[in-house]
């Protein structure tokens, strides 16, 4: 005997309870995260431990430098987190009305020298690095105001070969050998493995810079975005930052 019609009508939403929200049609969630550069791995590393605790969200990562995204924040652009790799780019969001919460530190950064393994400039330390062909990040983002910071307290006048958009792109010009050194940070560093030396900066480790985190305005859900707050101050996020090169606050 054929079964009622309402019984037939209604299996095909139960099996798609049953189911992850993406197998059924459109449902499938998306939480925007805009970060610095400096934080892509660590991130992406995090991105998968989200949505596997977070059935049909789908987690969509924008890197950059920290002032773009700010500023990219503040003119509406869609986002529901906003990380930064220090307070001067945090602000002008804040100061831009598109935070939607209290900023929290969640990490620092410190600045170290990086050149290509295989050194062909000779380089042996922070003494004798500004005769090479080296290179930092602008004086806009983050990193190359940190850098003109450390550079002017350690006297260094001498002028970078040239000063690229974020710190992946200092690091991409080190390791392909574009460039003889390049200022990046410790996880940076670390992210590059093999592929660099390290070498530390006098007075780098009492200046790191802070990495602030926030949820924006215009996020279209702001307990998903307080979730991936929550992920990256828990444990398991901080853990995951110090393993990647960064310090606790």
């Amino acid at each position: 005997m054929p079964r009622p019609l309402l019984t037939r009508m209604l299996v095909p939403a139960t099996v798609c309870l049953l189911l992850p929200l993406s197998a059924c049609g459109d449902d499938t969630m998306e939480l925007k995260v805009l970060a610095a550069a400096s934080l892509t791995e660590s991130f992406q590393e995090l991105e998968q431990r989200f949505e596997e605790d977070h059935a049909g969200v789908d987690v969509k990562l924008s890197f950059g430098s920290s002032t773009t995204l700010a500023e990219q924040a503040n003119d509406g652009a869609p986002g529901d987190v906003l990380a930064t790799a220090d307070r001067k780019s945090m602000d002008l969001a804040v100061d831009g009305g598109s935070v939607g919460g209290e900023p929290t530190e969640f990490a620092t950064n410190a600045l170290v020298l990086v050149v290509p393994t295989d050194n062909p400039a000779r380089i042996t330390g922070f003494d004798d690095f500004a005769d090479s062909d080296w290179v930092r990040c602008d004086d806009d983002v983050p990193c190359g105001r940190l850098a003109a910071t450390l550079l002017e307290e350690n006297q260094v006048d001498r002028e970078p070969a040239s000063r690229e958009i974020d710190v992946k792109s200092v690091l991409a010009k080190v390791t392909s050998g574009e460039a003889d050194a390049g200022f990046v940070y410790a996880s940076d560093a670390v992210a590059a493995g093999d592929k660099v030396k390290t070498f530390p900066v006098p007075g780098a480790e009492d200046e790191p810079n802070p990495y602030f985190i926030a949820t924006l305005e215009q996020s279209e859900d702001a307990d998903l975005a307080a979730d991936w707050l929550e992920l990256v101050g828990s444990e398991e996020g901080q853990e995951l930052l110090r393993e990647a090169g960064f310090s606790t606050p």
